[in-house]
């Protein structure tokens, strides 16, 4: 059989052999550092035995797989630490994820000490060196294999398996767990971990299941790489928003009020509300839309049309019951079906295209309570929502200016270089969940794909995450822990128009059908606010500071020239406050800074005398005495042009 590696070099071989035994073939060093492979794009374990010609790539921990392999194991290792210490524990999943590995067991929660318990049991596995050995069982032998192991979530698993499936385990020692692989040959392949936090985590996602309790951790093949890691993690802390935000009174949740509903403080309002008017704005004065204010409800009936009802009911809150009421509504968890009937309210003819219908919309929906986290995943928010309705031959140029616009929008905010993006596909091995016959759907992705394409945008293929009724442009971004977003979203509608009976008249007087831009500008406020705490670290630019400038009068006798200061700030529409504390003035400095804000103006004798302000900025410390003119003029035009103060960004990312 002939093996073509990676480097495109031809081995070959009279006989089959594992991959490990190619590995080994090829060099020793190799197969110490290999932990798994890959045979035409799949990846494999070490173990699993080559018998015809393919392409073959050994991984290591230098790549994705292999890291991830090593990630496995631990979790392995992980689960049989726990099944050492407490002995009554039940095992339920153990994978390997992109920032380390997990392993949720049934069990009470786990303590700080408890944790570190584990990780001195996981070191005395790991110094032992067992190896893990694979081997397969058919599948009602592997259910009484678990059975008599007191195991009744692997159980679960493999009753879920096909009945002809052969169901492969790993054993370590005495230790063995239901597994597909690939692992590591031995635990000793495990040399830097450490186990991070534990939570309550739901088995198999479904809140109506058991409760468990999941323990994360990360794994890297050297002690330095995990240093760096654990490293980041404490910088991801620092800026987590759902920690900075309170910190920062930008918002806040109560109990009594409900999961997933935060409230947003006066100074997280002020941020939202510069925002809102910034993308209202240039919607409306430079890219040629219109508003709309629809109504928060509507019957169940329009989203029977739409199709919500049947494909998203489960995510919607109903007000209501369908076997009792005469008639049921529900809060939306979208604004396009309102704004179609905006479109219906007359008669359109092909020259009235495109419209262009924006609506700063409150939505809703029916989250899973174990998705909530500060305002990233929360049930009710409000979006930059927008539907253009478009003849055909308009669809091309204005999906682009939709991207365009996005695009726009992120680097003002100083975020292009933070996302991803995603054509997200339908499933056609599950058309349930989708309207519209295939034809439309590859039409559809094949347009958008060569939309990216002409455009430059690197991108991936998602299958599964399209709408039910067409594809779409997800733009994506990772939060502080590595964990994905949707931040802005783009989609290609050419189905709900038959639905609702929509259409123009052409330049023949007949009456066809428009196509349909499902799109955002700069996504949802609540988790697009979040993720500027997350990048700034609390710092903003100061166009977007609930509070841009602090005045801070050296003594009493300046407060009534720091009032007039303060007056002149405000009549040029500036964000500022005056802090009359009776506290020295090294004390008030350090507060500003403390509260991260942008600009103080330290006013005394000299500059009530001379009309002047000494500035001392976030950006540069002390910048000496200015004329209140000439700090006016400068910070207006910093707002103005909304500019972003790249060395702080460095200098912050290196803090």
């Amino acid at each position: 059989m002939k093996i073509t590696l990676k480097d495109g070099s031809v081995k070959e071989y009279e006989s089959a052999l594992s991959v490990y035994d190619i590995a080994m073939d090829i060099s020793e060093g190799l197969a110490r550092a290999a932990c798994c492979g890959k045979v035409d794009g799949r990846v494999v374990d070490l173990r699993t035995v080559v018998d015809g010609d393919c392409e073959l790539s050994i991984c290591t921990a230098n790549d994705a797989e292999g890291l991830s392999t090593i990630r496995h194991t631990a979790s392995h290792v992980l689960a049989e630490a726990v099944k050492n210490l407490f002995p009554q524990v039940k095992l339920a999943i153990g994978p390997s994820i992109d920032t380390g590995f997990y392993y949720d067991f049934d069990h009470e929660p786990f303590s700080r000490e408890d944790l570190d318990a584990i990780e001195a049991q996981m070191k005395k596995i790991i110094k032992q060196g067992a190896k893990l050995e694979r081997f397969t069982l058919p599948r009602d032998e592997a259910v009484r294999f678990m059975e008599d192991r007191g195991e009744p979530y692997k159980v679960e698993l493999i009753r879920d398996l096909p009945e002809d499936a052969e169901i492969s385990f790993y054993r370590q020692g005495d230790f063995v767990d239901l597994c597909a692989g690939p692992h590591l040959m031995s635990t000793k392949g495990v040399k830097a971990f450490k186990l991070i936090s534990s939570s309550m985590a739901y088995w198999r996602g479904d809140s109506d299941r058991a409760r468990l309790q999941r323990i994360y951790g990360t794994a890297y093949n050297k002690k330095e790489e995990l240093a760096a890691h654990l490293e980041r993690m404490e910088d991801a802390k620092r800026r987590d928003h759902n920690r900075l935000g309170r910190e920062m009174e930008l918002f806040t949740t109560v109990d009594v009020i409900g999961q997933g509903l935060p409230l947003l403080t006066p100074k997280g309002t002020k941020m939202v509300m510069k925002l809102q008017r910034w993308i209202e704005d240039l919607e409306d004065k430079e890219w040629g839309y219109v508003r709309t204010k629809t109504p928060l409800m509507a019957k169940s009936d329009l989203y029977r049309i739409s199709g919500h009802w049947d494909h998203y009911k489960e995510g919607m809150f109903v007000l209501g019951d369908e076997e009792k009421d005469k008639e049921v509504f529900a809060l939306r968890p979208m604004t396009c079906p309102f704004q179609y009937y905006v479109f219906k309210n007359s008669q359109k003819s092909y020259r009235d295209l495109p419209c262009r219908y924006g609506e700063t919309s409150t939505l809703f929906r029916n989250e899973d309570s174990g998705e909530m986290h500060g305002l990233t995943r929360v049930r009710q928010f409000t979006i930059s929502e927008g539907h253009l309705i478009v003849r055909p031959d308009q669809m091309v140029e204005e999906f682009k200016g939709c991207i365009a616009l996005a695009q726009y929008c992120l680097q003002t905010l100083g975020l292009e270089e933070d996302v991803t993006y995603h054509l997200s596909k339908w499933d056609p091995e599950n058309r349930e969940k989708y309207i519209g016959e295939p034809e439309v759907w590859e039409e559809t992705e094949g347009h958008i794909r060569q939309v990216l394409g002409e455009l430059g945008i690197p991108f991936t293929e998602d299958v599964g995450e399209a709408a039910f009724y067409g594809p779409k442009v997800d733009i994506n971004a990772r939060n502080v822990y590595g964990k994905e977003d949707t931040m802005i979203t783009i989609q290609w509608d050419a189905l709900l128009a038959e639905q609702f009976d929509m259409y123009y008249i052409d330049e023949n007087g007949d009456k066809v059908r428009p196509y349909i831009i499902h799109r955002t500008s700069i996504g949802c406020y609540e988790r697009t606010l979040a993720w500027l705490i997350e990048k700034y670290a609390g710092k903003f630019p100061t166009w977007l500071c609930p509070e841009q400038v602090r005045v801070l009068p050296i003594s009493e006798k300046y407060e009534a020239y720091a009032a007039k200061v303060l007056k002149e700030l405000k009549a040029k529409d500036i964000d500022a406050t005056v802090d009359n504390r009776s506290e020295k003035i090294g004390f008030k400095i350090r507060e500003a800074r403390l509260d991260r804000v942008p600009y103080m103006l330290v006013v005394g004798q000299q500059e009530e005398e001379e009309g002047l302000v000494s500035v001392r900025s976030r950006f540069a410390g002390d910048e000496g005495q200015k004329p209140l003119a000439a700090f006016l003029d400068q910070i207006c035009e910093e707002i103005r042009t909304k500019e972003i103060r790249k060395e702080e960004i460095q200098e912050n990312a290196k803090a």
